[in-house]
């Protein structure tokens, strides 16, 4: 596996020095907790992040393998258009308990480090389970096929529904900045459910699963006070993501049938998708998702 060839110095480098960016942002948030933060600088912060994720994925295939490159660009871009559908979620959840603006900051971002922290345990359990059973590919896939399909019955006017653990907390007096944290803990919890296998279904690589899944978990607080305006354009974003999904939950059912034997099933052959057809797939529906959102957008407009 490529894995072998991931130095202990490489993943120190790379996990120290990410570490020291979500500290800085960290500190930042920390600083600037009572501010609200203006669109000219989470504009920037957000084209940041998104430079030193291509950076990063670039610089990868020169000292690693161009397939890594490829692998985690796939997974970056599928992990990030998945975190659109999560940040919505969390302004739907903000806007629910009505939070205060002056503490939207830190919120943000412990919740989007416990959705670090879920995914490093969804990902330790998911890389254990697909080196040693390759019929969980069936189960990762089928779910994938019904998280898209639910996905794309979905509409705008859908709210984030209360559960018992917050109404519980609501009538126990909890403070809402706490209840806050744990809804968006619990949200989180049910979209690793979603990305981890999405991710799996393009790399098995731990290390590039780990640093695709970082890089698109950065800068997700700036760009949660973008998403409003976002969402009203990415009209058709969940369609995109659902055709996606539904790819990729193909693409781990047909691995988990060759991996266990069949190359064909009543007499049709299975196919073996590529790395370079997933990447193409993945790119190409976001593009058309974007060149069609925008279409209707404007059409809506005039």
């Amino acid at each position: 596996m490529i894995s072998n060839h991931t130095s202990f110095l490489a993943w120190s480098v790379t996990l120290g020095g990410l570490a020291i960016v979500l500290l800085f942002d960290f500190i930042f948030a920390y600083r600037n907790r009572h501010i609200v933060t203006g669109l000219r600088s989470v504009a920037l912060w957000t084209a940041f992040y998104v430079s030193l994720a291509i950076a990063f994925g670039i610089y990868l295939g020169v000292w690693s393998t161009h397939q890594s490159r490829a692998e985690f660009f796939a997974g970056w871009l599928t992990e990030y258009s998945l975190s659109f559908d999560n940040l919505f979620v969390l302004l739907l959840i903000m806007a629910r308990l009505k939070v205060a603006k002056e503490r939207e900051q830190m919120i943000l971002f412990w919740g989007i480090l416990s959705s670090l922290l879920l995914r490093g345990v969804f990902i330790a359990g998911g890389s254990a389970l697909v080196n040693r059973y390759v019929w969980i590919f069936f189960f990762f896939g089928g779910f994938l096929i019904y998280t898209a399909l639910k996905l794309f019955r979905e509409t705008e006017s859908e709210e984030w529904e209360e559960g018992r653990v917050i109404k519980y907390m609501r009538k126990r007096g909890a403070p809402i900045a706490v209840i806050a944290m744990v809804a968006i803990a619990l949200t989180n919890m049910l979209f690793a459910f979603d990305s981890i296998p999405a991710i799996f279904g393009l790399t098995r690589n731990p290390y590039v699963i780990v640093t695709a899944t970082i890089f698109a978990s950065m800068g997700l607080r700036q760009l949660y006070f973008l998403i409003g305006d976002l969402m009203h354009k990415l009209i058709y974003l969940s369609e995109g993501l659902s055709v996606i999904l539904a790819f990729i939950g193909l693409k781990l059912i047909f691995e988990a049938t060759l991996g266990e034997g069949h190359e064909r099933v009543a007499g049709i052959p299975v196919p073996n998708i590529s790395l370079g057809v997933s990447l193409g797939f993945v790119i190409g529906t976001l593009v058309i998702t974007a060149l069609l959102s925008a279409f209707k957008a404007r059409n809506i407009s005039e």
